[in-house]
């Protein structure tokens, strides 16, 4: 059962993210008055935690705390834009013709990538214009190592128990405990290797993030609001 199922469908949240376009514009202006730049917020979890419900509710308080929109990005709706040519050049044009720390971050890449290594350059570019502009949630993707020297972002990480985990997406797919450890399994060992190949990092190195959550011990919403107080206080 594909993955994709845990999320809303990237049909339904790509007018959520045309409309942050819309108003990033708007506010291009008044940000640059105020002078301090708008956080971005990255979590990253093993597979089988709940970081989308978290994100979701976290998107909530932000938006209610700072009177503005905020944008979820995950895997399914980074790829959609990289694909679609107006939506790329829109969320691409504020990175601007030069950027250090896109070139000094492309700089560290993984010898090991082979072809797809164009293509999640191109991913890594709109993290990085996304995550200068603020105002969004990042979730997986290796969006904490991407965009950790930036002074704007904020990174956070959800572990849990396999017996968690295994529930979890039993639960949210419909299937069998047997077929969601082996789910659990299988995805995990993909993430591991996709940051080790990618950006030859480990994401389960805790330097990474500001605070870690036992996904177990905490709900969504818990840590949604934990979040949301962390970097509003900061």
């Amino acid at each position: 059962m594909p993955e994709r199922q845990l999320i809303p469908s990237v049909e339904m949240r790509l007018g959520s993210l045309l409309e942050y376009n819309r108003r990033r514009e708007q506010e291009i202006e008044l940000r640059s008055k105020k002078g301090k730049a708008r956080p971005t917020i990255t979590i990253s979890r093993e597979f089988g935690c709940e970081a989308y419900l978290v994100a979701e509710r976290l998107k909530e308080s932000m938006e209610k705390a700072s009177g503005e929109k905020w944008l979820v990005m995950d895997k399914g709706l980074l790829e959609e834009v990289a694909r679609n040519h107006n939506l790329s050049e829109g969320i691409l044009k504020a990175l601007g013709e030069k950027n250090r720390f896109l070139d000094e971050f492309l700089a560290t890449f993984s010898p090991r990538w082979k072809s797809e290594k164009d293509y999640f350059r191109m991913l890594c570019r709109h993290m990085i214009s996304l995550a200068e502009q603020g105002n969004v949630i990042f979730v997986g993707r290796g969006s904490a190592i991407v965009t950790h020297s930036l002074k704007n972002c904020y990174h956070f990480r959800l572990y849990a128990s396999l017996p968690f985990k295994v529930r979890s997406i039993s639960r949210r797919l419909g299937i069998e405990p047997a077929e969601a450890e082996d789910m659990v399994g299988k995805k995990q060992a993909q993430r591991d290797k996709f940051i080790k190949d990618f950006l030859d990092r480990d994401a389960r190195d805790l330097s990474f993030y500001h605070l870690v959550f036992n996904n177990d011990k905490n709900s969504a919403d818990l840590i949604a609001r934990t979040i949301a107080a962390y970097v509003q206080a900061l």
